[in-house]
């Protein structure tokens, strides 16, 4: 028996592969299929199945690309209407996979379809469970994605405490326990940096599962849920109704382009600038009206939570051997139109004598002498901002900073900063794109200024 959890960082998501006399599954795969197709040829095994744990929202899913390219059977619980050929599985129907047996649990309350895959070894025993979004590592899957209808996120909230309570719980403390994401996952709000544990751990220090009754539970669950963000719906219904092939959105957004090539294609197609490099080197200098989310952080999250048209143009400028990579992860969260990437890097096009366009940044010693004679604009998230900030800053949130520009000075300079420097140079980028020239970066974030002990940081 072979258990290979695939996870993924950026997206803080677990896939799952596994493998039982020469015949393989796949649980939650993301949209790439490679990984799983070389487990697979290694070991001379053949992919059977791709069970889906319910519509995800957070990812497109590879299932309709690794079915074609394997012949296997796409699997999803009850309740999942699809646009593709799939099995919808009855609650309690088993599919035998090699020695291993793998049982259907119905376990709706993240979304309707949601269910949990229990995997019942060769010796007949309970092994382990693929929870998907329906129970994390210290959190369970929120329930205020999925409102259709009358359905409000207390029913589903509800719904959600009768599957735990009724499927998954009766099982056994020594079970393991497989999740679908871990912490940094919008999925949840309290999730674990552990991607496994045992369920009688969960039993005794997950706090979804100590509450004493099903209107604690309804409460403590829907309490402190932060707003979906904005690209879930659509990703959740690309996954019900299909998407185009990896293989060929790859190919478009690999395509490089000469300064020259690139700057007609971002006039022909009004394609959006994105420029991923790291922070400090796209503030050195970038092509103008870039935006600039650094790959080296929680890139697809970001893209989502910024782009609000999965169909928009993305023109790309990337970090050397990197244009793939770039592509692959714009793609997981349904990013598929790439138009192509600049040819040699931003260095190219200096080389060409185009126009570049800066953001200064200043180091925390120097912002400590200056701040006062400015607006300070923290973009980190309410909560964090609560616990700590500079006197007098003001609190845009990134994910919402385009609310607020009617309140940002375009006179006096504008200090930003987050907690570490990523989040303020995607928020400067921004400002920057829509006519703000008067912007200083913070190097460092709150972190940096917190040690000069020159800025005094109070809470609310």
């Amino acid at each position: 028996m072979i258990i290979e959890q695939l996870y993924t960082g950026c997206l803080a998501q677990g896939a799952y592969y596994l493998e039982s006399e020469g015949e393989a599954a796949v649980i939650d795969p993301l949209r790439e299929t490679a990984p799983y197709l070389k487990k697979a040829e290694r070991n001379s095994a053949r992919i059977k199945y791709v069970f889906e744990t319910h519509f995800h929202a957070d990812f497109v899913s590879g299932h309709l690309d690794l079915a074609k390219k394997t012949g296997a059977t796409i699997v999803y619980g009850p309740n999942a209407q699809t646009s593709f050929d799939a099995h919808h599985a009855q609650d309690g129907e088993e599919f035998k996979l090699g020695k291993l047996t793998i049982k259907v649990l119905h376990t709706p309350g993240h979304t309707l379809e949601s269910t949990t895959y229990l995997l019942i070894d060769a010796n007949g025993r309970n092994h382990a469970i693929f929870t998907g979004d329906t129970l994390f590592i210290g959190d369970v899957g929120r329930p205020d994605l999925a409102i259709k209808g009358n359905l409000t996120e207390h029913d589903l909230a509800g719904m959600l405490y009768e599957s735990l309570h009724h499927k998954i719980m009766p099982l056994e403390d020594d079970v393991i326990v497989y999740p679908a994401h871990g912490a940094g996952s919008a999925c949840g709000k309290n999730m674990s940096k552990e991607t496994t544990d045992t369920l009688g751990n969960q039993k005794r220090f997950n706090y979804a599962l100590q509450t004493k009754s099903k209107e604690e539970f309804i409460e403590a669950v829907l309490s402190g849920l932060t707003k979906a963000p904005a690209y879930f719906a659509e990703n959740a219904r690309l996954n019900k109704e299909g998407y185009e092939a990896i293989d060929q959105v790859m190919a478009r957004g690999q395509q490089a382009l000469s300064p020259a090539a690139f700057e007609a294609a971002v006039n022909e197609t009004g394609a959006l600038l994105l420029d991923v490099r790291e922070a400090a080197e796209f503030a050195k200098g970038f092509i103008p009206n870039s935006i600039n989310i650094g790959l080296n952080g929680q890139f697809a999250p970001w893209v989502g939570a910024l782009i609000p048209d999965l169909k928009q143009p993305i023109a790309l400028v990337t970090p050397l051997g990197q244009e793939k990579e770039t592509v692959l992860r714009l793609a997981r969260v349904g990013y598929d139109h790439s138009i192509g990437y600049l040819e040699g890097g931003f260095a190219a096009w200096q080389q060409a004598g185009k126009e570049v366009d800066t953001v200064p940044s200043i180091s925390a010693e120097e912002f400590a002498r200056q701040y006062t004679q400015g607006q300070v604009v923290d973009v980190r998230r309410p909560d964090e901002f609560a616990t700590e900030h500079v006197n007098d800053a003001d609190n845009f949130p990134l994910d919402n900073l385009n609310d607020h520009m009617a309140e940002i000075s375009k006179t006096k300079p504008v200090f930003v900063h987050c907690a570490g420097g990523y989040r303020s140079m995607v928020a400067a980028s921004i400002l920057k794109a829509r006519g703000f020239d008067n912007l200083i970066n913070v190097e460092g974030g709150i972190a940096a200024i917190k040690k000069t002990g020159e800025v005094s940081t109070a809470g609310l």
